[in-house]
């Protein structure tokens, strides 16, 4: 019996490839005065993907962009797999050393960088890629506009490899050590983007607006989640909270995505006011306090607490929010979305483990590393066999975060396990403390690490960054962080200033730390 009809290959190409056949005249680019279809999308899609095979690209070759959030990233998504390659998006933050390490790891057949960027590429090594510069114009004469007019005007069909086959290579932020890609398969991406879809309420109806950078974890997987919604992108160059404001407004933004960083700048805007739509807001990075959950409400923002890292696709964990929750205090439902939550559809539960991988109890006290397995987890690292293994040992990966599990199954992370801070016997959790300390109205950002101290061991010390033109000294803020934490919990010591972050606008700890205890063989006492 020939049973062959009873599935196909799972591949976020397919999205596209329905909401081109059934909303083909639907909105689905938004750029600046550029307005396009789902049918043209997938025309252009289709002549990027046969361009890059006319380019010499063949299955399994890499194909790198180095691109903001304009077109170009976007067809990406869908034109360098649609061709049989592996897509690698790179970080436009990053120095052309950064840059040219990644470019020697995946070797890339094509590259392709926005003019904006060419210098950075110019600079460096690319091996034996072609460079592909998009002028971002749309018109003939541009480089990444004659590649696509070399393709055929053909729409591309269902995907046609296997689906646990690479769809994309993602590379660390590099807080520590050299980044190392995370390899993406069409299944796992084609979920993930269902599961995000899904848990942020994303309709034909849905207007998204890229705060996020789609080199980011593929943007969280949301290129693909958003058209499998049938939705429309808004592409945006760059993060400007005055223009953000003007595009909620003009075109009806309903879902925007970002790191706490962002949202600060947006809400603190001097334009920030309550939108007449519900705007949902999927965020991640750092946890967000209470405080800045609470002002976002206010503009009628809605997080989504979201939790994960590159090797899991971006989020992989959401903080689903009870309906009853909307019936509580402020504070008090601001306290639980501040949660991770649990693992979106796709996945397996996720679990809070000690040392000898067994779960702890949930009682939101008992300190374990978030431990996770399933579609939402990279398929490895390139080229780097013995990091695999170490990262999949036990038969689950080891995300290196410490968290708490609570008697209603969401998961709270509390500390990287470097972070956590040994005083006197007592362990401290540092995003605590950091929670406690936004909190003050003269705070936009802060960061505890840990100090040596002689009686102690250890004591947190607080590193912050200040909002624009406040002032605040270090007795005044270790005042109040009395007013909310044990006494044993509070900064020591204080530094304000600027703090240094990643490419992706993490707040890099690791510097502090050796700041703290740089001189020293070991960075624990």
């Amino acid at each position: 019996m020939d049973a062959s009809a009873f599935r196909i290959e799972l591949s976020p190409l397919n999205f596209l490839h329905h909401a081109a056949q059934v909303m083909t005249e639907r909105t689905a680019v938004v750029h600046g005065d550029v307005r396009r279809t789902y049918g043209e999308l997938a025309e252009r899609v289709g002549r990027l993907a046969t361009g890059l095979q006319a380019e010499g690209v063949e299955r399994g070759d890499r194909v790198a962009v180095l691109c903001p959030n304009v077109p170009a990233i976007l067809e990406a998504h869908y034109g360098v797999p649609a061709a049989g390659a592996i897509l690698v998006t790179i970080n436009t933050r990053l120095s052309p050393p950064e840059i040219e390490h990644i470019v020697r790891d995946c070797a890339p057949r094509v590259l392709i960088v926005d003019h904006e960027l060419a210098d950075r590429v110019e600079a460096i090594d690319v091996g034996g890629a072609e460079v592909i510069v998009s002028q971002d114009t749309g018109a003939p004469g541009d480089p990444y506009e004659e590649l696509l007019a070399s393709g055929s005007p053909e729409r591309t069909g269902p995907w046609d490899g296997h689906e646990d086959d690479p769809i994309s290579i993602n590379y660390t932020s590099g807080t520590t050590g050299r980044p190392k890609g995370a390899v993406y398969t069409h299944r796992g991406a084609y979920l993930r983007a269902h599961g995000a879809a899904l848990e942020t309420g994303m309709s034909p109806r849905t207007v998204h607006l890229w705060t996020l950078p789609m080199f980011h974890c593929n943007g969280w997987c949301l290129p693909w989640a958003v058209t499998a919604a049938k939705g429309t992108h808004v592409c945006l160059r760059k993060v400007d909270p005055e223009r953000i404001w003007k595009l909620f407004t003009a075109e009806r933004v309903t879902h925007y995505s970002g790191a706490p960083t962002v949202h600060l700048s947006i809400v603190n805007h001097a334009k920030a006011q309550r939108l007449e739509q519900y705007v949902t807001v999927p965020t991640g990075g750092s946890p967000p306090s209470p405080t800045l959950l609470a002002r976002m409400q206010e503009l009628n923002l809605h997080p989504v607490h979201l939790y994960g890292l590159t090797e899991t696709y971006g989020p992989a964990m959401g903080c689903s929010a009870h309906p009853e929750w909307d019936e509580l205090p402020v504070e008090e439902e601001a306290r639980l979305l501040s949660r991770q939550g649990q693992t979106y559809n796709g996945s397996d539960v996720v679990r809070v483990v000690d040392e000898e991988m067994r779960d702890v109890a949930a009682d939101g006290e008992t300190l374990g590393e978030i431990v996770m397995k399933g579609n939402s987890v990279m398929r490895g690292y390139w080229n780097l066999e013995e990091e695999t293994a170490e990262a999949f040992r036990g038969g689950w990966f080891h995300s290196g975060d410490i968290g708490v599990l609570h008697p209603d199954g969401y998961v709270e992370l509390r500390d990287r396990k470097k972070d956590v801070i040994i005083s006197g016997g007592e362990n401290i959790s540092s995003v605590e403390v950091e929670q406690v300390l936004v909190r003050h109205p003269a705070v936009y950002e802060a960061a505890v690490v840990a100090m040596p101290d002689e009686k102690w061991g250890e004591r947190p010390k607080a590193y912050v960054e200040l909002k624009a033109d406040a002032s605040l000294t270090e007795e005044e803020l270790i005042a109040f962080a009395k007013e909310h934490l044990a006494r044993y919990k509070c900064p020591a010591a204080v530094a304000f200033g600027e703090l240094p972050r990643t490419a992706t606008g993490k707040v890099q700890k690791f510097v502090l730390r050796d700041r703290e205890w740089s001189g020293r063989k070991k960075a624990v006492n």
